[in-house]
């Protein structure tokens, strides 16, 4: 006891695979997750059940049911008039509460509206295609989601979402050089898309082993996205939705090079003692400690450290602070009790001795250390002046 250290999916057919899976997770930026919608749309005031189910516009409210707000409907979407804009509000609304099959009639019925009123809007009618390229995606019609992709593209070429979605179904149907060039399109626009940077890493390894080592000779031609394109998507004023998810992911991030730091010092330290460098080794733990300062362990293998360079009330002070952590710690009170044992508090480390063995009575090293503890404090008694006899 008194020195050791506490020590893509695979493949699948158009059901969707892991593509189905990364199209929800959402992306660092703006990703093929969420229909497009427009700023101004508001929530309803009541949620609308999964599956198929009645619009939540044009029907009759039930005579005492409570109001349902619908007021997002009329919210202005791009250039599209009003009848269309509800549409597509609809369609947003009924996509978010996860009714795929309703949502996916709603944009086409706005596209089918916009092909009769002859709209002029390549935009807005890129985000319809793209938006029903997601309930196909969603639904595991990666076939049609890519017909709807190639269509929004060919309005609006390099738009993110399509050419992102696009690629999921390309690699759920094991298209797999068609999804890379797609996810590498993606990347050139938003190196942020993180689900395009682990479909690549994962894409990349099937390819070597279908193709080999020449596997990008094989490749279509990965598209070269003009600059300008690039800067313009920078400068796309980001949503709150997006801010928000941004801010979490880069916390996530933080917080995974932090524990990665936290591991690789505990290990180095743990290293540095079985090799007999103390003073190295206290040095990674402190540097450990300010990265979790409540982490038991640091503590009592910090003490270990101070120990064997003689620095006592330190090791006592760690093991104090261990014991406040974890009051039923066997490695605490131990090298509590060598730390009073250094400082010839004898009977303070005989009651720290007494701790551990009823804990564990096992414990062989603090039964040898109780009795050498039990001599010395013996001795002291023996020596103090009340002992001493007068002459």
């Amino acid at each position: 006891m008194g020195n050791a250290q506490e020590k893509p999916p695979g493949s699948g057919g158009g059901g969707g695979r892991s593509a189905q899976a990364t199209a929800g997770s959402g992306t660092r930026s703006r990703g093929g997750g969420g229909v497009e919608k427009p700023q101004t749309d508001r929530a309803p005031g009541k949620g609308v059940a999964n599956g198929r189910g009645n619009s939540p516009a044009g029907g009759k409210e039930e005579q005492g049911s409570p109001a349902v707000d619908t007021s997002y409907l009329d919210a202005p979407a791009g250039a599209l008039p009003p009848h269309l804009a509800r549409l597509k509000n609809e369609g947003n609304h009924l996509f978010k509460h996860g009714q795929f099959g309703d949502a996916l009639e709603k944009y086409t019925q706005a596209i089918d509206g916009c092909a009769e009123a002859g709209i002029d809007s390549p935009e807005d009618v890129c985000i319809l295609y793209s938006n029903r390229a997601a309930c196909y995606l969603k639904d595991g019609n990666s076939s049609d989601c890519i017909q709807d992709c190639t269509k929004a593209l060919e309005l609006q070429p390099y738009s993110l979402k399509p050419l992102l979605r696009r690629a999921m179904a390309y690699e759920s149907l094991e298209r797999y050089r068609r999804a890379y060039v797609d996810y590498k399109t993606v990347l050139q626009i938003d190196t942020g898309v993180q689900a395009a940077h682990d479909s690549v890493h994962r894409i990349t390894k099937m390819l070597i082993e279908q193709d080999g080592p020449s596997w990008r000779e094989k490749l279509p031609e990965i598209p070269a996205v003009p600059l300008s394109v690039q800067q313009e998507h920078r400068d796309k004023p980001v949503s709150a939705e997006v801010a928000q998810a941004r801010a979490a992911r880069a916390e996530q991030e933080e917080a995974r090079k932090k524990e990665a730091r936290f591991t690789l010092l505990k290990r180095e330290g743990n290293d540095l003692v079985k090799k007999g460098n103390f003073q190295e080794a206290l040095q990674k733990y402190s540097e450990c400690l300010t990265l979790k300062p409540d982490e038991c362990a640091l503590y009592t293998n910090r003490a270990i450290c101070f120990l064997k360079m003689n620095r006592f009330d330190e090791a006592k002070q760690d093991c104090d602070s261990a014991l406040q952590l974890e009051p039923g710690s066997k490695k605490a009170f131990y090298r509590r009790a060598l730390a009073h044992k250094g400082l010839q508090d004898y009977l303070s480390a005989s009651s720290d001795l007494q701790e551990v063995l009823q804990l564990d009575p096992n414990v062989q090293e603090a039964e040898q250390e109780l009795e050498v503890v039990t001599g010395l404090l013996r001795k002291s008694l023996m020596d103090s002046p009340a002992h001493t006899p007068r002459v």
